[in-house]
Protein backbone atom coordinates (compact mmCIF):
# COMPACT_ATOMS: atom_id res chain seq x y z
CA UNK A 1 0.00 0.00 0.00
CA UNK A 2 1.44 3.45 -0.90
CA UNK A 3 1.75 6.01 1.91
CA UNK A 4 -1.06 6.84 3.91
CA UNK A 5 -2.03 5.25 7.64
CA UNK A 6 -3.75 1.98 7.85
CA UNK A 7 -7.16 2.46 10.06
CA UNK A 8 -10.08 0.71 10.51
CA UNK A 9 -11.64 1.77 7.30
CA UNK A 10 -8.30 2.35 5.12
CA UNK A 11 -7.12 -1.24 4.92
CA UNK A 12 -10.62 -3.03 4.05
CA UNK A 13 -10.58 -0.66 1.30
CA UNK A 14 -6.87 -1.29 0.33
CA UNK A 15 -7.31 -4.95 0.28
CA UNK A 16 -10.55 -4.25 -2.18
CA UNK A 17 -8.96 -2.12 -4.31
CA UNK A 18 -5.67 -4.26 -4.39
CA UNK A 19 -7.14 -8.04 -4.78
CA UNK A 20 -5.83 -8.60 -8.15
CA UNK A 21 -1.74 -6.89 -7.45
CA UNK A 22 0.78 -8.72 -6.72
CA UNK A 23 2.64 -5.90 -6.39
CA UNK A 24 1.39 -2.95 -3.96
CA UNK A 25 3.28 -0.11 -5.28
CA UNK A 26 3.67 1.88 -8.56
CA UNK A 27 6.54 -0.27 -9.85
CA UNK A 28 6.52 -2.76 -12.58
CA UNK A 29 7.91 -6.16 -12.24
CA UNK A 30 10.91 -5.03 -13.86
CA UNK A 31 11.31 -2.32 -11.71
CA UNK A 32 10.82 -4.44 -8.47
CA UNK A 33 13.42 -6.38 -9.79
CA UNK A 34 15.72 -3.88 -11.06
CA UNK A 35 15.94 -2.24 -7.44
CA UNK A 36 17.21 -5.98 -6.44
CA UNK A 37 20.17 -5.78 -8.70
CA UNK A 38 21.33 -2.23 -7.97
CA UNK A 39 20.83 -3.44 -3.77
CA UNK A 40 22.81 -6.64 -4.96
CA UNK A 41 20.63 -9.02 -3.79
CA UNK A 42 22.48 -12.60 -4.32
CA UNK A 43 22.46 -16.16 -2.78
CA UNK A 44 21.39 -16.06 0.51
CA UNK A 45 20.97 -12.23 1.04
CA UNK A 46 19.09 -12.29 4.04
CA UNK A 47 16.03 -9.68 3.67
CA UNK A 48 13.76 -8.34 6.06
CA UNK A 49 10.44 -6.37 4.45
CA UNK A 50 8.14 -4.51 7.54
CA UNK A 51 4.46 -4.20 5.87
CA UNK A 52 5.43 -6.35 2.77
CA UNK A 53 1.86 -6.74 1.64
CA UNK A 54 1.38 -9.73 -0.97
CA UNK A 55 5.35 -10.93 -0.36
CA UNK A 56 6.29 -10.28 -4.50
CA UNK A 57 9.46 -8.29 -3.68
CA UNK A 58 10.26 -11.24 -0.94
CA UNK A 59 9.22 -14.03 -3.49
CA UNK A 60 10.42 -13.03 -6.59
CA UNK A 61 14.02 -12.24 -5.50
CA UNK A 62 14.17 -15.45 -3.35
CA UNK A 63 13.28 -17.30 -7.18
CA UNK A 64 15.93 -14.81 -9.35
CA UNK A 65 18.53 -14.58 -6.96
CA UNK A 66 18.32 -16.96 -4.39
CA UNK A 67 17.79 -14.87 -0.94
CA UNK A 68 16.18 -15.61 1.79
CA UNK A 69 13.42 -13.36 3.91
CA UNK A 70 10.97 -12.40 6.35
CA UNK A 71 7.51 -10.11 6.12
CA UNK A 72 5.62 -9.01 8.55
CA UNK A 73 2.24 -7.18 7.18
CA UNK A 74 -0.75 -6.37 9.37
CA UNK A 75 -3.80 -7.45 6.54
CA UNK A 76 -4.83 -11.34 6.65
CA UNK A 77 -5.86 -10.99 3.38
CA UNK A 78 -2.65 -9.93 2.06
CA UNK A 79 -0.70 -12.73 4.14
CA UNK A 80 -2.64 -15.36 2.83
CA UNK A 81 -1.76 -14.04 -0.63
CA UNK A 82 2.15 -13.74 0.03
CA UNK A 83 2.39 -17.33 1.52
CA UNK A 84 0.29 -18.59 -1.48
CA UNK A 85 2.72 -16.72 -3.57
CA UNK A 86 5.61 -18.22 -2.17
CA UNK A 87 4.32 -21.63 -2.62
CA UNK A 88 3.79 -21.05 -5.82
CA UNK A 89 7.17 -20.07 -6.51
CA UNK A 90 8.62 -22.65 -4.67
CA UNK A 91 10.05 -20.66 -2.44
CA UNK A 92 8.10 -21.08 0.85
CA UNK A 93 11.10 -22.98 2.44
CA UNK A 94 13.56 -19.33 1.66
CA UNK A 95 10.29 -16.85 2.70
CA UNK A 96 8.79 -16.21 5.80
CA UNK A 97 5.61 -14.22 6.13
CA UNK A 98 4.47 -13.11 9.15
CA UNK A 99 1.00 -12.00 10.50
CA UNK A 100 1.62 -8.99 12.60
CA UNK A 101 1.91 -5.32 12.87
CA UNK A 102 5.19 -3.88 11.45
CA UNK A 103 5.47 -1.35 13.64
CA UNK A 104 6.05 -2.90 16.57
CA UNK A 105 8.08 -6.19 15.30
CA UNK A 106 10.91 -7.08 16.61
CA UNK A 107 13.83 -8.49 14.70
CA UNK A 108 16.76 -10.01 15.89
CA UNK A 109 19.54 -7.29 15.97
CA UNK A 110 21.52 -7.37 13.25
CA UNK A 111 20.03 -10.63 11.47
CA UNK A 112 20.00 -9.54 7.76
CA UNK A 113 21.85 -7.98 5.09
CA UNK A 114 19.06 -5.90 3.85
CA UNK A 115 15.99 -4.29 6.01
CA UNK A 116 13.25 -2.45 3.65
CA UNK A 117 10.12 -0.67 4.25
CA UNK A 118 8.23 0.04 0.67
CA UNK A 119 5.85 2.39 0.16
CA UNK A 120 4.42 2.27 3.87
CA UNK A 121 7.14 4.47 6.18
CA UNK A 122 3.74 5.47 8.28
CA UNK A 123 4.91 2.12 10.66
CA UNK A 124 7.89 4.83 12.09
CA UNK A 125 5.67 7.72 11.75
CA UNK A 126 7.85 8.44 8.88
CA UNK A 127 11.05 8.30 7.22
CA UNK A 128 13.47 9.31 9.62
CA UNK A 129 11.50 6.69 12.26
CA UNK A 130 11.78 4.02 10.01
CA UNK A 131 15.02 4.20 9.28
CA UNK A 132 15.16 3.74 13.11
CA UNK A 133 13.12 0.92 13.02
CA UNK A 134 15.07 -0.79 9.95
CA UNK A 135 18.34 0.12 11.06
CA UNK A 136 18.22 -2.28 14.10
CA UNK A 137 17.84 -5.63 12.04
CA UNK A 138 21.19 -5.60 10.00
CA UNK A 139 24.69 -6.20 10.14
CA UNK A 140 27.18 -2.89 10.51
CA UNK A 141 27.85 -3.31 6.74
CA UNK A 142 24.21 -3.90 5.74
CA UNK A 143 21.40 -1.70 3.48
CA UNK A 144 18.01 -0.19 3.80
CA UNK A 145 15.69 0.16 1.27
CA UNK A 146 12.76 3.04 1.54
CA UNK A 147 10.13 3.58 -0.62
CA UNK A 148 8.48 7.11 -0.64
CA UNK A 149 6.43 9.47 -2.49
CA UNK A 150 8.21 12.94 -3.58
CA UNK A 151 7.58 15.59 -5.00
CA UNK A 152 7.85 16.34 -8.70
CA UNK A 153 7.34 19.80 -8.89
CA UNK A 154 6.35 22.15 -6.40
CA UNK A 155 2.64 21.63 -6.01
CA UNK A 156 0.11 24.38 -6.25
CA UNK A 157 -2.07 24.82 -3.31
CA UNK A 158 -4.83 22.52 -4.78
CA UNK A 159 -2.89 19.84 -4.89
CA UNK A 160 -1.61 20.05 -1.48
CA UNK A 161 -5.32 20.41 -0.18
CA UNK A 162 -6.40 17.28 -2.38
CA UNK A 163 -3.62 15.45 -1.64
CA UNK A 164 -3.71 15.55 2.26
CA UNK A 165 -5.38 16.22 5.25
CA UNK A 166 -4.35 19.86 5.47
CA UNK A 167 -1.40 22.12 3.55
CA UNK A 168 0.99 21.74 6.60
CA UNK A 169 0.70 17.99 6.51
CA UNK A 170 1.29 17.51 3.36
CA UNK A 171 4.66 19.94 3.75
CA UNK A 172 5.69 18.05 5.95
CA UNK A 173 4.94 14.63 4.89
CA UNK A 174 6.69 15.43 1.29
CA UNK A 175 9.45 16.67 0.01
CA UNK A 176 11.20 17.49 -2.98
CA UNK A 177 14.02 15.16 -4.14
CA UNK A 178 16.73 16.52 -3.03
CA UNK A 179 14.67 17.48 0.15
CA UNK A 180 14.26 14.17 0.66
CA UNK A 181 18.17 12.97 0.26
CA UNK A 182 18.37 15.85 3.20
CA UNK A 183 15.59 13.34 5.35
CA UNK A 184 17.94 10.42 4.51
CA UNK A 185 21.01 12.12 5.79
CA UNK A 186 19.49 13.71 8.61
CA UNK A 187 18.74 10.03 9.60
CA UNK A 188 22.00 8.92 9.67
CA UNK A 189 22.44 7.45 6.10
CA UNK A 190 23.86 7.70 2.90
CA UNK A 191 22.34 7.46 -0.47
CA UNK A 192 23.66 4.71 -2.68
CA UNK A 193 21.20 3.81 -5.20
CA UNK A 194 17.37 4.28 -6.21
CA UNK A 195 14.94 3.41 -8.40
CA UNK A 196 11.80 5.83 -9.63
CA UNK A 197 8.68 4.78 -10.67
CA UNK A 198 7.65 6.37 -13.92
CA UNK A 199 3.93 7.71 -15.30
CA UNK A 200 2.93 4.41 -17.13
CA UNK A 201 4.06 2.14 -13.74
CA UNK A 202 1.72 4.51 -11.57
CA UNK A 203 -1.14 4.25 -14.21
CA UNK A 204 -0.85 0.18 -14.04
CA UNK A 205 -0.77 0.83 -10.37
CA UNK A 206 -3.80 3.08 -9.77
CA UNK A 207 -5.52 2.38 -13.23
CA UNK A 208 -6.16 -1.40 -12.18
CA UNK A 209 -7.60 -0.65 -8.83
CA UNK A 210 -10.45 0.95 -10.82
CA UNK A 211 -11.09 -1.68 -12.60
CA UNK A 212 -11.22 -3.76 -9.51
CA UNK A 213 -13.32 -1.48 -7.83
CA UNK A 214 -15.82 -1.11 -10.16
CA UNK A 215 -15.85 -5.38 -10.81
CA UNK A 216 -16.50 -5.13 -6.65
CA UNK A 217 -19.28 -2.09 -6.75
CA UNK A 218 -21.17 -4.20 -9.60
CA UNK A 219 -21.11 -7.76 -7.56
CA UNK A 220 -21.73 -6.35 -3.98
CA UNK A 221 -25.04 -4.41 -4.14
CA UNK A 222 -26.43 -3.04 -1.03
CA UNK A 223 -23.26 -4.36 0.71
CA UNK A 224 -22.42 -2.03 3.62
CA UNK A 225 -19.16 -0.89 2.50
CA UNK A 226 -20.42 -0.10 -1.09
CA UNK A 227 -20.42 3.92 0.05
CA UNK A 228 -16.95 3.84 0.99
CA UNK A 229 -15.70 1.65 -2.53
CA UNK A 230 -17.66 4.49 -4.09
CA UNK A 231 -16.15 7.38 -2.62
CA UNK A 232 -12.74 5.29 -2.40
CA UNK A 233 -12.94 4.92 -6.57
CA UNK A 234 -14.56 8.68 -7.02
CA UNK A 235 -11.69 10.36 -4.91
CA UNK A 236 -8.81 7.95 -5.91
CA UNK A 237 -9.68 9.02 -10.02
CA UNK A 238 -10.31 12.78 -9.37
CA UNK A 239 -7.40 12.97 -7.52
CA UNK A 240 -4.73 11.03 -9.46
CA UNK A 241 -5.99 12.88 -12.86
CA UNK A 242 -6.17 16.02 -11.68
CA UNK A 243 -2.72 16.00 -9.20
CA UNK A 244 -1.32 13.17 -8.56
CA UNK A 245 -0.15 11.95 -12.05
CA UNK A 246 1.12 15.54 -12.35
CA UNK A 247 3.16 16.33 -9.33
CA UNK A 248 3.74 13.03 -7.31
CA UNK A 249 6.53 10.95 -8.00
CA UNK A 250 7.43 7.58 -6.10
CA UNK A 251 10.98 5.71 -5.46
CA UNK A 252 12.72 3.29 -3.82
CA UNK A 253 15.80 4.59 -2.55
CA UNK A 254 18.54 1.88 -1.51
CA UNK A 255 20.45 3.34 1.36
CA UNK A 256 23.44 2.96 3.71
CA UNK A 257 23.74 3.75 7.07
CA UNK A 258 26.52 6.58 8.04
CA UNK A 259 29.84 5.78 9.43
Amino acid sequence: MLGGTVGDMSLPLHEIAEANHRILDPFTDAQLMEVGEVARVKQGTRVLDLACGKGEMLCRWAQDFGSRGVGVDISEVFVTAARSRAEKLGVADWVVIEHGDAQTFEPEPEAFDIASCVGATWIGNGVAGTIDLLRRAITSDGLLLIGEPYWREPPSPEAERALGDDVAAVNAEFSDLPGLVDRFNAAGTDLVEFVLADEHSWDRYVAAQWWTLRQWLDSHPGDPLTPDVQTFLDDSQREYLSYQRRYLGWGVFVLRPSR
